[in-house]
This record gives C-alpha cells, structure tokens and sequence, in this order.
C-alpha cells in the first residue's frame, strides 16, 4: 500500500537520488585516499604512512556508515513506489 503523503513518483526519484548520493559519497572517497596517498618519497607534502593510515580509517568509516544510511533510505523509498510495505 503506497504512502498517503508521497506519490509513487515522488517516492522513486528521491530513492534514486539517494543511490545517487551514496555513489557521489564513493567518488569523494576514492579522491580523498588517491590524493592522500604517499607518492615519491621526498614529495609526501608532510603524510607520513600513519597519518595516512588514520585518514584513511576515518573517511572510511564515515564514507560508509552515510552510504548504508542513504542506501537503506533508498531501497525504503523504492519499495513505497512500488506499493510494498517494508518493516523498518
């Protein structure tokens, strides 16, 4: 049964514009670790393989703890378009 405040197609834009954000999160992700990461070795611009193990740990886990929240979100607003009721 399809949500009495949001139409079908409301509901399927906003569920693939939250795919679209979790995939924008990624790209920022990939860009944050590839310009943190240790080039030549007399050019590293003050990272040194700890800080750059720390960056990484830390973008990471908030890169993907948004993306679940923006997926789980999405396959939530998917599934109202769609008529199915899902138990959160």
């Amino acid at each position: 049964m399809p949500s009495p405040r949001l139409s079908p197609s409301i509901a399927r834009l906003a569920g693939l514009g939250a795919f679209g954000v979790a995939a924008a999160i990624l790209a920022l992700l990939a860009f944050v670790l590839w310009g943190s990461r240790p080039n030549v070795p007399g050019d590293t611009g003050g990272i040194d393989a700890i800080n750059t193990t720390i960056t990484w740990i830390a973008f990471t886990t908030i890169a993907l703890a948004l993306i679940l929240v923006h997926v789980v979100f999405a396959r939530q607003l998917l599934a109202d378009a769609r008529g199915v009721r899902r138990g959160i």
